[in-house]
């Protein structure tokens, strides 16, 4: 009986967490595209905010805010983001399960 309420338990933190590195990968799929796919067209600051609210409109990430949690800036002909946030998930009554999400892209512009 231990045995199957430490898996349990050990299957529910999965459960909880797993959404929100699949919305990461998915994340950074998308960063990652402006420069493998010409055909996004992706010229601007502005435009890559764009593409990355209608992808997460796409993909139904509706609880992150593209704005709050990427920086983008341009240097030297290329995009610099800077993907950083982090999401909680209530565990026990006032344990939470945090993810923190930090990483720099370099993006050729198109």
């Amino acid at each position: 009986m231990v045995l199957i309420a430490i898996s349990a338990f050990f299957a529910s933190m999965i459960f909880k967490m797993l959404p929100h590195y699949m919305d990461y990968m998915t994340l950074e799929k998308m960063i990652t595209s402006v420069e493998t796919e010409p055909s996004q067209d992706v010229r601007s600051v502005n435009d890559f905010y764009v593409h990355m609210a209608k992808g997460m409109e796409v993909n139904g990430m509706r609880d992150l805010n593209i704005r709050d949690i990427l920086d983008v800036k341009v240097e030297g002909g290329e995009f610099r983001a800077h993907l950083s946030y982090e999401t909680r998930e209530p565990l026990i009554q006032n344990l939470d399960l945090v993810a923190r999400f930090d990483k720099e892209f370099r993006v050729r512009m198109p």
